[in-house]
This record gives structure tokens, sequence and C-alpha cells, in this order.
């Protein structure tokens, strides 16, 4: 046999084999893998390597050791899963870096950081000052955890609205030219309501590279014709135009109307609209 034709061989047959040992060892990304883990990964790449390129070496023997390569962690995890304190041993435990705002130092030098690595890794999670987190944490893969202190925390809707309606997920109305009609009954839409919406914008259908429909019933266009501008949709911004437009008109009214009871009706809605406006306006205007 011509060695070419036993290199394209061994090669197949070893790509085969790490197809099956990929698929066994899970989904994990690589940037969750252990030290272990990564350890044995590049050193079943090298045998991998060597085989398909070493004709002298004995295939079934090589195919061998990466299958014992491989089972060693496929052992190892489930054994952890089985046991918190030997998943402990073998990937150590998460060390805290910063607390109540207070640097670590002790903590830093036991995992060889120094506070240059530390401030680095912070702002990789846009964070430029150390005294706006409460906690940081070197978790067992390497990554950096963070909580920053409530002050510093951005504002989210349960802020401002308590127990809030949950989001539908967006739903692909078009896709390559072609209306998706399972996905429009799904948020409770028509042919003849996508028609309109695409009429508003002088798009057809056919041009369309991808719509959506968020929860909000808004509509979101990509074209081919990635030259062509198309206007982003308005539906927000003029409810929230309306509510202030009839907070406008109460207080109108109240400054019209000689009526004391009357007047004080006005000026009670117009300062709930108001309310309502200060607690929609960041929902409304993203």
């Amino acid at each position: 046999m011509p060695e070419w034709v036993e290199i394209v061989i061994r090669s197949f047959s070893i790509i085969i084999g790490l197809f099956i040992i990929s698929k066994l060892l899970g989904k994990k990304q690589l940037s969750k893998l252990s030290f272990f883990e990564y350890v044995v990964g590049i050193t079943i790449g090298d045998i991998a390597g060597t085989l398909s390129m070493d004709a002298e070496l004995n295939l079934v023997n090589g195919i061998i050791s990466i299958f014992i390569w491989a089972i060693v962690p496929i052992l190892i995890s489930y054994i952890s899963l089985k046991s918190p304190r030997f998943q402990e041993f073998v990937e150590g435990k998460p060390t805290i870096f910063i607390k109540n705002g207070k640097i670590m130092e002790d903590n830093l030098k036991k995992e060889k950081f120094t506070a240059q690595s530390l401030m680095e890794q912070l702002r990789k999670k846009g964070i430029f000052h150390a005294a706006d987190v409460e906690f940081a944490t070197l978790e067992t893969t390497g990554d950096i955890s963070v909580l920053l202190k409530k002050e510093k925390q951005p504002l989210v809707v349960g802020d401002i609205i308590e127990n809030p309606a949950p989001i539908k997920e967006p739903q692909m109305v078009i896709e390559d030219g072609s209306i998706i009609d399972e996905s429009l009954s799904t948020m409770g839409l028509s042919r003849r309501w996508l028609k309109e919406e695409l009429d508003k914008i002088g798009v057809a259908p056919e041009n369309v590279f991808l719509a959506q429909v968020d929860a909000h019933g808004q509509l979101y266009v990509d074209l081919y014709d990635d030259k062509l501008e198309v206007p982003a949709p308005q539906e927000k911004q003029l409810i929230l135009a309306s509510i202030k437009k009839v907070e406008a008109d109460f207080e109108i009214f109240a400054l019209q109307t000689e009526n004391w009871e009357a007047k004080q009706m006005y000026l009670k809605n117009k300062n709930k609209l108001r309310e309502m406006i200060e607690m929609l306006t960041p929902l409304l205007k993203s």
C-alpha cells in the first residue's frame, strides 16, 4: 500500500474517532473547561496528529491511547456529579478577589494575580473602578464573576414596575424573502397585517432577507440591499407622545375651567399621567 494512501486512511480513522470522543465529552464550551480537561484536550490532539503522520506507529494502539485519555475526564465528571468533595478536589474552589469593595491581596497572590491583571479583567466587563464592585470571584474555569454595588447596578424593568409581564420571544416572520405563516400565527398576526406594515416603509416581501416581530408588535426588517435605509419602528414613540398629549390636554382643561372640583379632577389625572410617563419612558424609548 502506498504511504500516502495509508496516511489518508489513518487520518480519516482518527477524525472519526475524535468525532466520537467529542460527542462523549459533551458540549462544554472551551472557556468552561477545567485545567485538567484543557491538558487532556491538548494531549489527545497531539497524539492524533502524530498518529496521522507517522506511519511507523501502530494505529490501533494509538486509538486505544486516545480513548483512554478521553475516558478519564468522563469518569472524573461522572464522579464529580456524585461527590461535591471530589469535584472540589479536582477543580478547586472559587477564590474571592474583591469583597465589599475591598481587594483581597492575599488571595490575589495565592492565584498569581497582580492588581494590574485584576483591573484588566474588570475593564473587560466595563468596570473601571474597583470601589464599584461588591464581590469579584475567580471561578474554577479562570473567569472572573463580578457583582456591582447596588447603587452602581444598571436600572432594570423590575426596579420600576413590580411583577412585570413576561416578554414573548421575537418571531422571524420573513426569511430569505419567504413569509413564515406559523410565526405570524404565534404572534396572533396575519399576512394582511404584515403587508400593511411593509407598505408603510415601501418594501415588498421578496426584497426582505429577514424580518422579525418583537413582543410589542414592532416589525424589524433587514433588506438584501444594505444600501437602502429602512425607517426605524415608531410605535413606542407614538404611544409615549400620545400619553404626553393627553397629559397636556388635562392641564389645558384645568386652566380653562372655572369649576373648582373639575379643575382638581383634571390636575389629579394630569399628575397620574405624569407618574405613568416617568415609569414608561425607559421602556418606550428603548
